[in-house]
């Protein structure tokens, strides 16, 4: 397995890159990442950093795309920056997948750039696997596709369903629609598009209508799909309102239990890490030709090892395989699904 790694992308980069990409090499003998970014930066980075192994090396590029630059500009500029650079590879075969912690737009438009869509897929989404009370649930799309149309929602209730089936371990999985209530109707015309698309298709009997926000964490779906811009928000909202709890909890009892202080934060410390995104690394986004993980700008080390190693489980399970051959079935019995733009 040869990974591009985006080593300029992040709030900490290239050193993190770095040393996630180490930890993930010496534990997996079978890893090789390309380092893409500034050569004399890495190069001497590597260097100090003591590891001669033949498994790590480094792609130049000129510049890269930051966290507050707009996708499309910076592209115009810097058309050889690292995002792309790794895009390129993958395009070529040199590599199998990309990781990049940086700019989440820059690698979805440097992405969709290549063309390099599976068969008969419309938009690439975004996936996440989203902690619940009945174990985890695929939010999809969380930032890939704001623009979304029925047909490329219909495509994510596909793709949530392998991924939650393949990776989740979810032997029949329910979909749900997102949207402001539960009944029938109800929504924009986005979503009660929708709604009519995926009941005139193969997929409806595993399609449970309509859900609400408060309901995702319920786990009254294993996948929920949504356009781009609210599944963004969503995933963010989650994420500060996670840490905010965590966070107070945490201080409350271990206030309250100060004589107990060793017996009590292992268990605070598992909880922690069941929704703590380091530990899960990246979110693939899923309907490319390849493997492409996306990880959270504020990424340390171990979340970068840990896409690392998560892009060897995508292959495994043969996700994109299973997504062409579902996906043909799906688009001969639902027309407007095969043949809209």
């Amino acid at each position: 397995m040869r990974i591009a790694l985006d080593a300029m992308g992040g709030d900490y980069a290239p050193q993190i890159n770095i040393d996630g990409a180490i930890q993930a090499v010496q534990a997996h003998p079978d890893l090789e990442v390309v380092l893409v970014g500034d050569r004399a930066d890495l190069d001497a980075r590597l260097d100090a950093s003591g590891y001669s192994g033949e498994r790590l090396r480094v792609e130049p590029a000129d510049g890269f795309i930051g966290m507050d630059e707009k996708p499309t500009d910076a592209m115009r500029r810097k058309p050889r920056n690292s995002i792309a650079v790794c895009w390129k590879l993958m395009a070529a075969r040199e590599v199998e997948a990309v990781v990049s912690a940086g700019n989440t737009g820059g690698v979805v438009a440097c992405g969709l750039r290549t063309r390099l869509f599976l068969k008969g897929i419309k938009r690439p989404g975004i996936a996440v696997a989203l902690p619940t009370l009945n174990g985890r649930a695929v939010l999809m799309d969380v930032g890939a596709n704001p623009g979304a149309r029925p047909e490329h929602l219909l495509q994510y209730a596909l793709i949530g369903r392998i991924y939650a089936r393949e990776l989740l371990g979810v032997a029949e999985p329910r979909v749900g629609l997102m949207n402001i209530g539960s009944e029938e109707g109800k929504g924009t015309d986005l979503v009660r598009e929708t709604h009519e698309l995926i009941v005139r298709s193969p997929l409806k009997g595993s399609y449970i209508g309509n859900v609400e926000g408060r309901s995702l964490y319920q786990g009254e779906a294993d996948v929920v799909i949504c356009e781009g811009f609210v599944g963004n928000v969503v995933l963010k909202v989650s994420e500060g309102m996670a840490g905010m709890m965590l966070q107070a909890v945490s201080r409350d009892v271990m206030q309250a239990v100060e004589a107990e202080r060793e017996q009590v934060a292992p268990t605070f410390k598992s909880i922690t890490r069941r929704y703590e995104y380091n530990e899960v690394g990246g979110a693939p986004l899923l309907g490319i030709d390849g493997i492409c993980l996306i990880c959270h700008g504020s990424s340390d080390a171990r979340s970068i090892g840990n896409a690392l190693r998560g892009v060897e489980m995508l292959q495994s399970h043969r996700v994109n395989a299973r997504i062409v051959e579902e996906l043909g079935t799906v688009c001969a019995a639902t027309p407007l699904a095969a043949t809209s733009e």
